[in-house]
């Protein structure tokens, strides 16, 4: 099951929105929307995968942006306290039937690396309560939190050409030095999580 996106064309329009827009753009995401463009491939320096995971060189990776904010359950959550682990971005919606297919996939790699210094975190989005949430996590048993972004803010946050959200559900790897390296666009196996993940762990 593929994940769902923007039409082409409404993104480009979006390419237009001056930065004070962020939040209009945000509004704007559809439901099973785009997160942004990735810059082009004049721009961009990663590799798309044939397995559906694009990454980059470590001379080439982007520092990630401030993802920090509420959780679901309402405490402050930032992903910048996990710098010194591989920390896996998962953004979904309790909406959406991709990211219901994968969740036990991450459930169960979450908890089986987390000795080997791995930080899953999620970013719930296009949720309008957090009961709605809190539910999918308790019902699907996630061992870690996510930040509560309804709008999608979160996501318009990641730098133009780097490994940005396009589409719901995408997971993003930042490595141990807070840089993006990876990302899906698709919702993952067992297997196909971490192929994405393991090369991070290895690295020093």
């Amino acid at each position: 099951m593929s994940a769902c996106r923007v039409p082409r064309r409404v993104t480009r329009r979006r390419l237009l929105l001056p930065a004070a827009g962020a939040a209009a753009a945000a509004v704007l995401l559809s439901a099973c929307g785009s997160g942004g463009t990735s810059g082009g491939s004049q721009q961009t320096k990663f590799v798309q995968g044939k397995d559906g995971v694009d990454t980059v060189k470590p001379a080439d990776r982007q520092q990630a942006p401030d993802i920090s904010g509420e959780s679901t359950e309402g405490k402050h959550l930032d992903a910048a306290d996990y710098k010194g682990k591989v920390v896996v971005l998962n953004i979904w919606g309790s909406w959406c039937a991709p990211c219901i297919a994968e969740a036990p996939n991450f459930a169960k790699v979450a908890k089986e690396t987390k000795s080997k210094g791995v930080q899953f975190l999620g970013i719930n989005t296009r949720d309008s309560k957090k009961t709605q949430a809190v539910s999918f996590e308790e019902q699907h048993k996630i061992p870690y939190p996510s930040l509560y972004d309804p709008m999608g803010k979160l996501m318009l946050r990641f730098p133009k050409g780097s490994l940005n959200p396009q589409a719901i559900p995408t997971t993003i790897a930042i490595d141990r030095k807070g840089r993006i390296a990876a990302r899906a666009l698709t919702p993952l196996s067992e297997s196909e999580l971490r192929k994405m993940i393991d090369p991070l762990i290895a690295e020093k």
